[in-house]
């Protein structure tokens, strides 16, 4: 799938050759609402995370420690704790090109080995003394001569021009999207790549990285003066400036442009759809956007934006302005922060250059307000002349950085010992409850049902409507023998449903009860091999379908709408599966408060993906039987994503959790995945009967 909207925001280039996505900014596709339940359920979550109220208590003496905390949170969330190696950045200047009272330096580094960086750096021709610095950052602007990439510092050459011009050192770096070696920023938005979430990586991590090692390479020239260095860009790149001043002090003043904008404006007026993944952490501490701009308080920082911006909408960056700016006051240093917001659209204007310009002076070279910036700034290079690479390295790591920047989990060689067991375990639930299910309610209200039942032949449904939370309505299906009693049963099997699975029962059900399921065809054949199970037997059968299929199945909706209702859930710092395991969990929950059914047996049941997310669920349900698990993923990077799961666990070692209180029921052609879960077993001296590999059942007999 490939979703069209708003992919790049582009800097229009003045020279033939240079080919562009588009000169201007496109418009984006008309924005589709958010389908119920999820509408009300995402302003809901919207409203819980945008409030202020984290800065209260603050002061300047409690700041810095606050600061530090926050700062190793967001750090965590970019993939960056722990912090990389920093190794020998091996840099080299591959050419210079001269210009009018000043020269330009092409060079490359390496911010991990193979992670190639490449930049022009600006400076005044003759430098007698350090000189204060500028990091410029890029944003997206693809910049392309036959085919080749000159990288996305071409479009942005101006800013450097203007500096060096202005007694400035100023080094722009490209970034893994659109540089000279092009990487990949849209890994949910039309890559497919959700397992990025599970991983806990973001490209906007990488590109904090490459920032913040082009600063110790800005230390080590002795052009730059180290005790003034600030930070710009625009866009992609104003995002950027945020997370390097946010993580690193040497950054001495900060002028993100177009780069911030809050929650609600992402998620319910459909700013994130502009947007690709570099702009977003990995939203583990559900934090609303104001909280990456405190980090830079209370050093000077200028928040620039247009007014007619769509995908950085004027409300939003004043709402992040005024809550910064309240903690500057407090901070005693209001005259650190400003805002400047000039006419226009998703662009690089030269109104917005002149504000910056003015901010970056006053704190770098100690200008005025009322000093006049008198001139613009101006393209000078065809884009092939600031090309750093004849030739792309052969130990490049750009392209599939994604793979390697967060480490991934690897299982020990040798499974643990039964010494070792209690605090592996201990540590794995502690990551999921921190990590990955965060989001869930931590003060979930008592359930509330509401029972119907219908009879038909010899059986009873009954049909048990709850809130699994606020907005989110769900129906339990329970059919058994009409002449049982709950509180006779021997069994009930829960059946959790992804849409494929949901299709066949509903046929099966409409056959006896056509009046619960309109507009079904019924399967007369499934429901009488249901039936004569049932009525031989005291057991129910029981079914739920989570948020997301079923009844409020996602696949009537467009593929673009279901792409950016996932990334709206993942930017809320939950996903959709995650929350379809809080779903089976408060079934089960459901299904227990019913007279008669508080002490019944229970197994849950379930396929594919929904199968993981049952046996996760049963980690956090008490006294489950068992559970029979059909082609069940052996890893999350083809399964359910839960953020930051496979910085921990995989799908085998939630399997060797659930073990220890529940028999598994694999049903598979593969077994080789469960090893690691059936040593455990045999370790910790549990039956081995445990876990069971089964052949798979075909379609019928399921």
């Amino acid at each position: 799938m490939r979703p069209s909207p708003l992919h790049f925001f582009l800097l229009p280039l003045f020279f033939a050759g240079a080919s562009l996505l588009s000169a201007q900014t496109p418009k984006p596709e008309p924005r589709e609402f958010l389908p119920a339940p999820f509408d009300q359920y995402c302003a809901r979550r919207v409203a819980e995370l945008s409030s202020s109220d984290w800065q209260k208590g603050i002061t300047p003496e409690n700041w810095p420690a606050r600061q530090a905390q926050m700062r190793q949170e967001f750090q965590r969330m970019l993939g960056l704790d722990p912090w990389p190696a920093r190794g020998d950045l091996h840099p080299e200047i591959t050419g210079t090109v001269q210009g009018d009272g000043y020269v330009v330096e092409k060079l490359q580094f390496q911010s991990l080995p193979g992670l190639y960086v490449t930049g022009d750096l600006y400076r005044p021709k003759e430098v007698t003394q350090p000189l204060p610095t500028m990091l410029y950052v890029c944003g997206h602007s693809l910049v392309v001569e036959n085919g080749v990439s000159m990288g996305n510092k071409a479009g942005y050459q101006h800013h450097g021009v203007w500096f060096a011009r202005h007694g400035y050192v100023c080094l722009i770096i490209d970034t893994i999207e659109l540089g000279e070696i092009r990487g990949e920023h849209h890994g949910t938005f039309k890559a497919g790549r959700w397992w990025w979430a599970a991983r806990g990586y973001t490209p906007a991590g990488v590109e904090a990285w490459n920032g913040i090692r082009a600063l110790d390479y800005l230390e080590t020239r002795r052009e730059v003066d180290r005790t003034k260095i600030g930070v710009t860009g625009r866009s992609g790149g104003g995002a950027y400036s945020w997370s390097i001043a946010a993580l690193d002090d040497r950054i001495k003043v900060a002028v993100p442009t177009a780069g911030i904008t809050t929650l609600k404006n992402h998620i319910l007026d459909g700013a994130i759809e502009g947007h690709c993944d570099c702009m977003f952490m990995v939203n583990t501490e559900r934090w609303d956007f104001d909280r990456v701009a405190a980090l830079v308080a209370p050093r000077p920082l200028l928040i620039a934006n247009t007014d007619k911006d769509p995908i950085f909408p004027l409300d939003g960056v004043m709402e992040i302005y005024n809550r910064t700016r309240a903690l500057y006051r407090t901070l005693g240093h209001e005259e650190n922060i400003g805002i400047h917001i000039a006419e226009g659209p998703h662009k690089d204007t030269q109104q917005l250059n002149f504000g910056a310009f003015n901010w970056i002076n006053r704190f770098l070279k100690d200008g005025k307000r009322e000093d006049l910036i008198d001139e613009p700034a101006r393209p000078a290079f065809p884009p092939h002349d600031l090309k750093v690479f004849t030739e792309i390295p052969k130990d490049e790591k750009v392209t599939t950085i994604d793979q390697l920047f967060v480490p991934a989990f690897t299982p020990s060689a040798q499974p643990p010992t039964t010494a070792e067991w209690p605090q592996m375990r201990d540590h794995w639930m502690q990551a999921l409850r921190h990590d990955c299910f965060r989001a869930w309610p931590t003060n979930p209200k008592e359930l509330d049902t509401l029972t119907t039942e219908y009879g038909a032949k010899g059986l009873r449904l009954s049909k048990v409507n709850f809130q699994s939370e606020e907005d989110i309505p769900l129906t339990l299906w329970i059919m058994c023998r009409a002449d049982v009693k709950p509180e006779d049963l021997e069994l009930i099997v829960l059946n959790v449903h992804d849409d494929e699975s949901w299709h066949d029962y509903e046929t099966l059900a409409a056959t006896a009860f056509p009046g619960q399921f309109p507009g079904v065809t019924p399967d007369p054949a499934a429901f009488a091999e249901e039936q004569k199970m049932l009525l031989g037997t005291k057991w129910a059968m029981a079914q739920i379908c989570p948020r997301g299929t079923g009844p409020t199945s996602l696949a009537p909706l467009s593929p673009v709408k279901q792409i950016m209702l996932r990334r709206r859930l993942l930017l809320l710092g939950e996903s959709l599966e995650s929350s379809q395991v809080w779903d089976i969990t408060r079934t089960a929950t459901a299904l227990r408060t019913l007279p008669g059914f508080t002490h019944v047996p229970l197994w849950l049941q379930a396929q594919k993906k929904m199968a993981a997310n049952a046996l996760y669920a049963s980690l956090f349900i008490p006294e489950i039987k068992r559970l029979d698990l059909h082609a069940l993923p052996p890893t999350h990077q083809d399964g359910p994503i839960y953020l930051n799961v496979l910085r921990d666990l995989d799908i085998p070692q939630a399997a060797a959790l659930a073990a220890e209180h529940s028999t598994l029921a694999i049903y598979t052609v593969d077994a080789a995945p469960w090893q690691y879960a059936r040593t455990v077993v045999a370790t910790l001296g549990l039956p081995e009967k445990r876990i069971q590999i089964r052949q798979p059942l075909d379609a019928a007999s399921k």
